[in-house]
C-alpha cells in the first residue's frame, strides 16, 4: 500500500483543520473550544450559566404522563357533555378537524359523558374528578391550564414537539437546553435525570424512546441520564474487584491527560463530554448510593406517598426520588408514566392509572411545599395531548369504552415555581372539544417553562448546520396570564 495514498484517505477535514498551518487551523480549533467553554457552563454571556433575569424557579419536576390522560373524564367538566350523553357528536365542533387513523372520521361518533362524577374542590372551586381524590385536596396550590393543544396527532411525534420543539426526533429537550443554558447546582449528580415507570397489568403498547430525553445537536453531556427502575439506578458505577478508590482516581487523572491531547489535537467538543462524564460517574459512586438509601426518611413521608414508594420502579418511588434529586441540585427531573393511552380501557384502566399516580403527583407537591422547596420548584403535570369527548367503541360494550387522540385540547396543571395557585387558565367549548378562550400551543408552554427559569426562550440558543436553533423553533408566546 502506498503510504502517502493511505495518508491521503484518511485525512479528514476535520485533521486537516486541526493540524493546517497558520491561523486556519488555529482559528477552527479556538472557535470549537469556545463554543465548547460556552456549553460547559463559562459565564460567556446570558443563557450560559447565567440567566436572562431574575428566575422565579430554580429547577423543574415534569411528570410526564405518557399516552395522554383523558381532560375530560379528569379535569375539564362539561355538564352539556353529560347531558348529550349517546348523541352523535355535532358537525360544527369536529369541520375540518384531523383525527388519529383509529377514529379517522368523527362524523355520527357518540358523544361520551365522564365515567365518574366531578366535585368543586377547595376556595378556587376548581373541578376535579372523583378519579383523583389526593389532587383535589391541593387544587389550591395548583393552576390548571385548560387551553393547551398541539400539531401533532400521533404519540410520539406530540411528545417529541412537547418535549423538543420538533415532531422530528434530533432536537434537544427541555432538560437538555436546561443544563446548557443553566448548567448544575449538583456537584456529584446531573443536571438533567430522566426516570420511568409503567402501570402493572397495563395493555398500554406506549413504549419510551431515548430521544425523549435526548441533548440532540448539543454537547451530549446535557443529555437525561435515565436512572433505572432497580436497586442499582445506574449501571456499572462500582468499582471491580481489586480496583480501589484511589487507583481509580488515578487511571481517570492519566486518562483524562490523553483525552485533553486528542482534544488539543483536533478540537472535538464531544471529548470534552467524554473527559466531563468520566469525572460525573466517579462522583456519583459516592452520591448514588446516598441518594437512594432511604433508610433516614420517616414514616411519615411513605404514608404521604404510599406504600409503592418503597418498590423502586414504581410511580411513587419516582416521585419521591425527584424530591431528593432536586434536593441535592438537580436541575430538571423528567418522570415518564406510561399506561394513559385507553383506546378501549376507560373504565378499568383509568382506574388504574388514577390509583398509581394521583396519591404519589399530590405527595410530591406537599413534600417540597413543607420542606420550603415549592416555591422555586416547578412541578408541570401532563401528557402529549388530550382524548376525544366521543367514544371509539360501542355504548353497548362499556367494559371497553375509550377515548381516542385528541390534539385540540387539552389540560395540564402546574405548581409552584411562579405560577398562580388555585388558578383554572383557558376555557373549552361546551364539549371539550376546541378551545374557546386563552389559548395555549406547545410552544407557548415551553416558553412559559423556560421565563419561569429565567431564560429568554429567543435567547437561549445554539448555532448548528449554519442556523442558530432554540427550543421554541421560531414560535412561542409567554403565557403571562399563569404568572404569580
Amino acid at each position: 500500500m502506498d503510504p502517502l495514498s493511505e495518508h491521503r484517505r484518511l485525512l479528514t477535514r476535520r485533521t486537516f483543520l486541526g493540524q493546517g498551518a497558520m491561523g486556519i487551523g488555529s482559528a477552527a480549533l479556538a472557535g470549537l473550544l469556545s463554543r465548547d467553554a460556552r456549553a460547559a457552563g463559562n459565564p460567556a454571556g446570558p443563557g450560559w450559566g447565567h440567566t436572562h433575569f431574575a428566575p422565579r424557579a430554580k429547577r423543574v419536576i415534569y411528570l410526564f404522563q405518557n399516552g395522554a390522560p383523558t381532560h375530560v373524564d379528569l379535569f375539564d367538566y362539561k355538564p352539556e357533555l353529560v347531558k348529550r350523553h349517546g348523541q352523535p357528536v355535532p358537525d360544527e365542533y369536529i369541520a375540518g378537524r384531523r383525527f388519529s387513523t383509529m377514529t379517522g372520521k368523527a362524523e355520527g361518533k357518540k358523544l361520551l359523558a365522564p365515567v365518574e362524577p366531578f366535585e368543586r374542590h377547595g376556595q378556587s372551586g376548581a373541578w376535579v374528578s372523583r378519579l383523583m381524590p389526593h389532587t383535589a385536596q391541593i387544587a389550591d396550590e395548583l393552576c390548571f391550564v385548560k387551553g393547551l393543544h398541539t400539531d401533532a396527532v400521533n404519540h410520539a411525534p406530540a411528545i417529541s414537539l412537547l418535549l423538543s420543539g420538533s415532531q422530528i426526533p434530533g432536537r434537544p429537550t427541555l432538560g437538555a437546553w436546561l443544563a446548557y443554558g443553566l448548567g448544575s447546582e449538583a456537584e456529584s449528580l446531573p443536571a438533567f435525570v430522566a426516570m420511568t415507570s409503567v402501570t402493572r397489568n397495563t395493555t398500554c403498547g406506549q413504549i419510551f424512546y431515548d430521544f425523549y430525553w435526548g441533548s440532540g445537536f448539543l454537547p451530549s453531556r446535557f443529555q437525561g441520564v435515565k436512572f433505572r427502575g432497580s436497586a442499582e439506578p445506574v449501571l456499572y458505577l462500582d468499582n471491580p474487584p481489586g480496583v480501589d478508590l484511589a487507583s481509580r482516581r488515578g487511571q481517570l487523572d492519566d486518562l483524562a491527560r490523553l483525552n485533553e491531547l486528542k482534544r488539543a489535537e483536533c478540537g472535538d467538543p464531544e471529548i470534552a463530554t467524554r473527559i466531563a462524564q468520566y469525572e460525573m460517574a466517579f462522583r456519583m459512586q459516592a452520591s448514588v448510593p446516598d441518594l437512594t438509601d432511604l433508610s433516614r426518611e420517616p414514616k411519615s413521608v411513605f404514608d404521604l406517598y404510599g406504600p409503592d414508594a418503597r418498590q423502586p420502579g414504581t410511580y411513587a418511588y419516582n416521585c419521591l426520588m425527584a424530591r431528593r434529586l432536586v434536593e441535592r441540585g438537580v436541575r430538571c427531573v423528567q418522570l415518564m408514566h406510561a399506561g394513559w393511552d385507553q383506546h378501549r380501557s376507560i373504565t378499568t384502566e383509568l382506574y388504574n392509572q388514577c390509583r398509581d399516580t394521583d396519591r404519589a403527583s399530590a405527595a410530591l407537591v406537599l413534600d417540597l411545599k413543607q420542606r420550603g422547596l415549592l416555591d422555586d420548584t416547578l412541578v408541570v403535570w401532563g401528557g402529549e395531548f388530550g382524548r376525544t369527548p366521543f367514544i371509539q367503541g360501542s355504548l353497548e360494550d362499556r367494559p371497553n369504552w375509550g377515548r381516542d387522540h385528541h390534539p385540540y385540547a387539552f389540560t395540564v396543571w402546574m405548581a409552584g415555581g411562579g405560577v398562580r395557585a388555585g388558578l383554572s387558565h383557558g376555557e373549552t367549548d361546551d364539549l371539550a372539544m376546541n378551545v374557546v378562550r386563552d389559548s395555549v400551543h406547545v410552544h407557548d408552554l415551553q416558553t412559559t417553562i423556560l421565563h419561569l427559569m429565567g431564560l429568554d426562550h429567543e435567547r437561549l440558543t445554539y448555532r448548528f448546520q449554519g442556523r442558530d436553533f432554540r427550543l421554541t423553533d421560531i414560535h412561542g408566546e409567554l403565557v403571562k396570564g399563569i404568572l404569580a
